[in-house]
């Protein structure tokens, strides 16, 4: 089984940089699907209040005997409860969900701009939820540097991570150099383009040369570019498949080949626009 690398967080908790995504995965279905990750050697887990399956994670994390203490586990604060008792009570909910007593990453899902609560409050209640010694480590997802800039002059702790869609077709190399230039750590969702990689003629070629898939090859991009990153597959064979990325490189012209096929292309919302309250 190979051996995961970690990167050290801003406030020196200790990341695995590759992670199972559940998004998308039926809750009546989460709890096989992660079991299957954990027995393929993922011990990094992504979950979210809004995908509706943080009770099935914390499920397989206790039937999979592996001590909690080895498995890191990250979720996120649902957009409906951004005001500061909301998300308070929210971060409860996902503590009682899983069955824990602590969660090591806590994310702000979105900034939602739009909406009448200021994201620095929710900030402000993320830092709140950090004091109080329940979560190791909070960060925020899909923010862009102008948002990060507010956060940094109205609030006092600095995101660890900022979860933000990456892949071959959007590099997000401005909001990256931002991240690096505040020691946060970037964590790319979306990251083989919702399997749009598969048929691209440069990443096959690539993956080709090596032997490898190119979901593969794709995912050691990430991995080289000192990325945190998250597959997902209720495929036994494909979860085994997007482990398997440590054993080989990608020289710097594999680098560049891929990196040259950004065109600013998203496959999820902008986050400047996206303002969605789950009904």
């Amino acid at each position: 089984m190979a051996t995961v690398p970690t990167i050290a967080l801003n406030n020196g908790v200790e990341i695995p940089q590759l992670g199972f995504g559940v998004f998308q995965i039926p809750p009546e279905d989460t709890v096989e699907a992660t079991l299957t990750a954990l027995e393929v050697g993922y011990r990094h887990i992504d979950t979210a209040q809004m995908y509706g399956n943080e009770a099935e994670v914390g499920e397989a994390i206790r039937q999979s005997g592996i001590p909690r203490e080895e498995v890191f586990v990250t979720s996120k604060l649902n957009n409906g409860f951004h005001a500061r008792e909301d998300a308070l009570r929210a971060f409860d909910g996902t503590l009682d969900a899983l069955k824990f007593d602590h969660l090591d990453l806590f994310l702000v899902h979105w900034p939602l701009p739009g909406i009448d609560v200021d994201y620095v409050e929710t900030w402000k209640a993320m830092e709140e939820i950090y004091r109080s010694g329940r979560v190791e480590a909070i960060g925020v997802s899909n923010f862009q540097p102008h948002h990060l800039r507010r956060l940094f002059s109205d609030t006092e702790v600095t995101p660890v991570v900022n979860q933000i869609e990456v892949h071959p077709y959007l590099s997000q190399d401005e909001v990256r150099a931002f991240n690096a230039d505040h020691e946060i750590v970037t964590e790319a969702w979306a990251p083989i383009a919702k399997g749009k990689v598969a048929g691209d003629a440069t990443i096959n070629r690539i993956a080709e040369k090596h032997g490898r898939t190119a979901a593969q090859v794709t995912l050691r991009w990430h991995v080289q570019r000192g990325d945190v990153v998250f597959p997902k597959s209720v495929t036994r064979s494909r979860v085994e498949e997007n482990f398997d990325v440590f054993d080989f490189a990608l020289d710097g012209t594999d680098m560049g080949d891929i990196s040259g096929l950004d065109r600013g292309e998203r496959t999820g919302p902008d986050p400047d626009t996206f303002n969605y309250i789950p009904g």
